[in-house]
Protein backbone atom coordinates (compact mmCIF):
# COMPACT_ATOMS: atom_id res chain seq x y z
CA UNK A 1 0.00 0.00 0.00
CA UNK A 2 1.51 3.34 -0.97
CA UNK A 3 1.84 6.22 1.49
CA UNK A 4 -0.88 8.35 -0.11
CA UNK A 5 -3.42 5.56 0.22
CA UNK A 6 -2.33 4.76 3.77
CA UNK A 7 -2.64 8.44 4.73
CA UNK A 8 -6.14 8.62 3.26
CA UNK A 9 -7.18 5.41 5.05
CA UNK A 10 -5.77 6.69 8.34
CA UNK A 11 -7.64 9.97 7.95
CA UNK A 12 -10.86 8.08 7.20
CA UNK A 13 -10.31 5.66 10.10
CA UNK A 14 -9.78 8.48 12.61
CA UNK A 15 -12.43 10.85 11.26
CA UNK A 16 -11.87 14.37 9.99
CA UNK A 17 -13.46 17.77 9.39
CA UNK A 18 -14.57 18.72 5.89
CA UNK A 19 -15.96 21.90 4.36
CA UNK A 20 -19.12 21.57 2.31
CA UNK A 21 -19.48 24.45 -0.16
CA UNK A 22 -22.78 25.34 -1.82
CA UNK A 23 -22.74 28.08 -4.46
CA UNK A 24 -25.66 29.69 -6.26
CA UNK A 25 -25.22 31.51 -9.56
CA UNK A 26 -27.44 33.88 -11.52
CA UNK A 27 -27.06 35.09 -15.08
CA UNK A 28 -26.45 38.81 -15.55
CA UNK A 29 -25.72 40.17 -19.01
CA UNK A 30 -25.17 36.60 -20.28
CA UNK A 31 -22.51 35.77 -17.67
CA UNK A 32 -22.87 33.50 -14.66
CA UNK A 33 -22.32 35.53 -11.49
CA UNK A 34 -21.91 34.07 -8.02
CA UNK A 35 -24.81 35.35 -5.91
CA UNK A 36 -24.60 33.22 -2.80
CA UNK A 37 -21.91 31.03 -1.21
CA UNK A 38 -22.43 28.95 1.91
CA UNK A 39 -19.60 27.06 3.63
CA UNK A 40 -20.52 24.49 6.26
CA UNK A 41 -17.90 22.67 8.30
CA UNK A 42 -18.90 19.06 8.87
CA UNK A 43 -17.42 16.36 11.04
CA UNK A 44 -16.90 13.04 9.24
CA UNK A 45 -17.07 10.31 11.86
CA UNK A 46 -14.43 7.57 12.13
CA UNK A 47 -14.91 4.67 9.75
CA UNK A 48 -14.39 1.25 11.34
CA UNK A 49 -13.97 -0.46 7.95
CA UNK A 50 -10.99 1.77 7.17
CA UNK A 51 -9.59 1.13 10.65
CA UNK A 52 -9.90 -2.64 10.09
CA UNK A 53 -8.08 -2.40 6.75
CA UNK A 54 -5.23 -0.51 8.40
CA UNK A 55 -4.92 -3.12 11.12
CA UNK A 56 -4.89 -5.96 8.60
CA UNK A 57 -2.22 -4.27 6.46
CA UNK A 58 0.28 -3.86 9.27
CA UNK A 59 2.39 -6.97 9.85
CA UNK A 60 2.09 -8.23 13.40
CA UNK A 61 5.64 -8.34 14.72
CA UNK A 62 5.09 -11.49 16.79
CA UNK A 63 4.16 -13.41 13.60
CA UNK A 64 7.35 -12.50 11.71
CA UNK A 65 10.22 -14.96 11.33
CA UNK A 66 13.77 -14.00 12.31
CA UNK A 67 14.65 -13.51 8.64
CA UNK A 68 11.63 -11.23 8.11
CA UNK A 69 12.53 -9.23 11.23
CA UNK A 70 16.12 -8.84 10.02
CA UNK A 71 14.93 -7.71 6.56
CA UNK A 72 12.55 -5.21 8.18
CA UNK A 73 15.35 -3.93 10.41
CA UNK A 74 17.71 -3.44 7.45
CA UNK A 75 15.01 -1.65 5.43
CA UNK A 76 14.37 0.75 8.33
CA UNK A 77 18.08 1.35 8.89
CA UNK A 78 18.54 2.14 5.18
CA UNK A 79 15.61 4.57 5.27
CA UNK A 80 17.10 6.25 8.33
CA UNK A 81 20.52 6.50 6.67
CA UNK A 82 18.99 8.02 3.52
CA UNK A 83 17.08 10.57 5.61
CA UNK A 84 20.25 11.49 7.54
CA UNK A 85 22.18 11.90 4.27
CA UNK A 86 19.47 14.17 2.82
CA UNK A 87 19.29 16.25 6.02
CA UNK A 88 23.08 16.47 6.21
CA UNK A 89 23.31 17.77 2.62
CA UNK A 90 20.64 20.43 3.13
CA UNK A 91 22.36 22.04 6.12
Amino acid sequence: MDREMERALRERALGFDADEIVEEYAFQDGDAVLTKRKVTRKKVLPDMSAFKILLEEKPQIEHLSDAELEAHKMRLLNLLQEKENINGKSK
